[in-house]
């Protein structure tokens, strides 16, 4: 059976593409693909020409998913396998293909509220344009075939989410964190694995939200890129919704900062890969130590 390789783009609509783009390049550590003044700010995570699409909308939350399959035989097989699962699931216009940089793409909808697109072929930046970060320390981002890192969406119905993920989307669970954050109050989340060694390249949980997207997590290379990016977020007025800690199942140094949108972005170090062997675990903490929550504000002015 065909199967997803890794998460290969992330799609968002946001209000503040000039915010957005001071955010990603000068504090994150990403460079700029492609922009149309107005319209859309395509972003640069490594020798693909976009890997994070912003897209000018009032919604400031995700919008899709890119999922990459690595040749087209296996596209139209995992196409096929969603079909007969029942799954809606349309080809992407040409347009649409181009605008993604990719060969060839479909799309089905998320029970949650956005998209999922399935694609072969995605674009390489020619060898004169290399990849280059302007504040990153350290070689870069861990893509390839890991793919960009992971999201977070909140599920409406849980277990209808997980069940989604699991049997029509054949994403392989991970583990498990069930966490009580209050009395009585049981923080649940879910998180999966595709083709790729990442230890999760999507998760749900069941919690409170007005946005689709609790987070998206990027992982540099160098641990000092970490905590530079939490040095000049910190320094730049941007809320950390979580302080630097550690998380128990992936390992990950990470933190935390409310997005120009308002959602997390998780940049992290040091995630665990996963392989066939792979034991599932339930854990009982989001965070081994560190992580420290501090409540939503109002983005930074």
């Amino acid at each position: 059976m065909a199967e997803i390789s890794n998460l290969g783009y992330a799609v968002f609509g946001v209000s503040d593409l000039a915010r957005w783009e001071h955010f990603a390049v000068e504090l994150i550590g990403l460079q700029v693909g492609r922009k149309e003044e107005g319209k859309l700010l395509a972003l640069r995570m490594d020798e693909q020409e976009q890997r994070i699409v912003l897209e000018q909308g009032s919604d400031d939350d995700v919008r899709a998913a890119g999922w990459s399959l690595g040749t087209e035989e296996a596209l139209e097989e995992y196409v096929s396998q969603l079909r007969e699962s029942g799954v809606k699931v349309e080809q992407g216009s040409k347009e649409l293909a181009r605008a993604r940089r990719v060969e060839k793409l479909y799309v089905c909808d998320d029970p949650n509220g956005f998209k999922h697109e399935f694609y072969f072929g995605a674009a390489i930046a020619t060898i004169a344009n290399p990849f280059r970060s302007s504040v990153l320390k350290g070689p870069g981002f861990c893509t390839g075939p890991l793919g960009i890192g992971h999201l977070l969406p909140r599920a409406v119905d849980y277990a209808a989410s997980v069940e989604f993920y699991r049997k029509v989307l054949g994403l392989k669970v991970s583990d498990y964190i069930r966490e009580e954050v209050a009395p009585g109050i049981v923080a649940d989340a879910t998180f999966f694995h595709c083709g790729s060694a990442r230890h999760h390249s999507l998760a749900t949980a069941a919690i409170p939200s007005e946005k689709i997207l609790n987070h998206i997590m990027i992982e540099v290379m160098d641990m000092d890129d970490v905590g530079l990016a939490y040095d000049r977020c910190t320094k730049a007025g941007y809320h950390m919704l979580l302080e630097l800690g550690h998380h128990p199942n992936d390992k990950m140094f990470s933190f935390y900062v409310e997005s120009p949108s308002g959602f997390g972005m998780e940049v992290g170090h040091g995630g665990i890969l996963v392989d066939d062997s792979w034991e599932v675990i339930s854990y009982s903490k989001m965070s081994d130590w560190g992580h420290k929550r501090n409540p939503r504000r109002p983005v930074a002015a």
